[in-house]
């Protein structure tokens, strides 16, 4: 996608995040707790189970580099 051309879908979600964050005083901390309060009216939604181990991190260290060469490669989990 060309970054110079308009996505009017784009530019719709960035207008409600900004909006939810002006109704927030864009205040991180404000905006957390509003969204874990919205996240509550649809808990019967969410999916979590407690026997599932923790999703590995996306990035794996690159033991093969030197200390201090370029940054580990990113690793899709699958």
């Amino acid at each position: 996608m060309n970054p110079t051309m308009p996505d009017p879908v784009i530019d719709e979600i960035r207008e409600i995040r900004h909006r939810i964050s002006a109704s927030c005083d864009h205040d991180p901390a404000k905006l957390v707790a509003y969204l874990m309060q919205y996240q509550q009216q649809f808990r019967d939604r969410l999916t979590y189970d407690p026997e599932q181990p923790a999703a590995q991190p996306a990035v794996q260290p690159d033991t093969d580099k030197a200390a201090g060469s370029r940054p580990a490669t990113p690793v899709l989990n699958s």
